[in-house]
């Protein structure tokens, strides 16, 4: 998931800086520069927290922690995933409807998969020094 992430990152900013063409993403509706470079601000703020969310929850894991909040935005991403994934069956350029539906799709799955490990209280790793 990081690594996807990352190349979504990446896609974002290349995107952002016009080195790849704004007409291939968004559904092919965006009509300006300017336009463009509010969307993909917004894209590259979500993509960074998405990747926040889930570094704390990898954290947890290792320390055998559960979070209730980090579960949450990670039940959030599973929704806004899925739901982008039928945005891009909308989408008038075929590499986003395909590329970008096999992404987000494949992101919706790996974030419930992601959201399930959760540590039981049996499963905990006992205090130092007990």
């Amino acid at each position: 998931m990081f690594f996807i992430l990352g190349i979504l990152l990446i896609f974002h900013i290349l995107i952002f800086a016009q080195i790849l063409p704004y007409d291939m993403i968004w559904a092919g509706k965006l009509n300006s520069v300017e336009e463009m470079k509010k969307f993909e601000t917004v894209s590259l703020l979500v993509n960074s927290f998405i990747l926040i969310i889930l570094i704390i929850k990898f954290k947890l894991i290792e320390k055998a922690k559960n979070n209730w909040v980090i579960d949450f935005f990670i039940w959030v991403f599973v929704v806004f995933f899925a739901f982008n994934t039928i945005g891009n069956l909308f989408a008038k350029n075929k590499y986003e409807l395909i590329i970008g539906g096999l992404l987000t799709l494949t992101c919706s799955f790996l974030c419930y998969k992601i959201v399930q490990k959760t540590v039981n209280s049996s499963e905990k790793k006992p205090l130092e020094g007990q």
